[in-house]
């Protein structure tokens, strides 16, 4: 069975017009599947449905093989724990009023006490705010900063502790590296890669960028109009068998 299954799922903007469209994919137990397309066509919408933020308006999304879709805020609360999230912009993902520590402690007192965890332990709250920020390669010390006096590397590094603080099953990584600048894009995928293989997460990683997707997913789909258009190995794609699309972001891409 696989951890996150996705089937036949589609979405409407309120005029009709189709944003997601027949999309399916599984995601098994420590993967990496990436989602790479150009602006607009849909990868974000999918990413809210899958944390349900947005509804979905046909097919099923599958934790484990428990339905996720269909069920209200209350009952999906249990879930939450599961799959987490870094967005694209750290600024937006962390309250501007609470300090790193306050909000690096939030999800594990909102969701965390539910179940023991393997990698993280909690005895007091500034040791557990050491090991988090320890884990993203980020000083104890800036636990009493505010976002503001940190810069943006440090920012998503805190915003990927704060996903991983409570150990989720699955991270939806959303453009986690587009606002940063080249040094720290590459120093935050080395990063989300070895959190990936040190705790057990899966991703689905999403981006523009096909060298980034490439450089994190063994598997790698592609999405075109709200539709995945193509998927395959990373081995393969080069191939010639790729959709006229692929063939576009490669010739990019080289």
């Amino acid at each position: 069975m696989s951890l996150l299954g996705v089937n036949h799922v589609y979405k409407k903007y309120d005029n009709g017009a189709a944003v997601l469209q027949d999309v399916s994919f599984t995601i098994e137990k420590g993967q990496c599947v990436g989602l790479v397309g150009e602006s607009g066509c849909g990868k974000s919408t999918l990413a809210r449905c899958l944390l349900r933020i947005e509804p979905i308006d046909e097919g099923t999304i599958l934790f484990e093989g428990i339905p996720l879709h269909n069920k209200n805020e209350r009952s999906l609360k249990p879930y939450r724990k599961h799959i987490q999230a870094v967005l694209q912009n750290p600024s937006a993902s962390l309250n501007p009023k609470l300090k790193i520590k306050d909000s690096l402690l939030d999800p594990y007192l909102q969701l965390g006490g539910q179940a023991a965890m393997k990698h993280f332990r909690y005895t007091n709250s500034k040791d557990f705010v050491a090991q988090l920020l320890d884990a993203v390669e980020l000083p104890a010390s800036l636990a009493d900063r505010y976002p503001h006096e940190l810069s943006g590397g440090q920012k998503q590094r805190v915003t990927i502790a704060r996903a991983i603080s409570i150990e989720p099953d699955i991270i939806i990584l959303d453009e986690p590296t587009s606002s940063l600048d080249v040094l720290s894009q590459a120093a935050v995928l080395r990063l989300l890669d070895a959190l990936r293989v040190q705790l057990g997460t899966s991703y689905l990683f999403i981006s523009h960028d096909l060298s980034a997707v490439y450089s994190m997913s063994k598997t790698i789909m592609v999405m075109r109009d709200g539709a995945i258009v193509d998927r395959f190995e990373k081995d393969g794609l080069f191939s010639k068998e790729r959709h006229p699309y692929t063939r576009e972001l490669v010739a990019m891409f080289d």
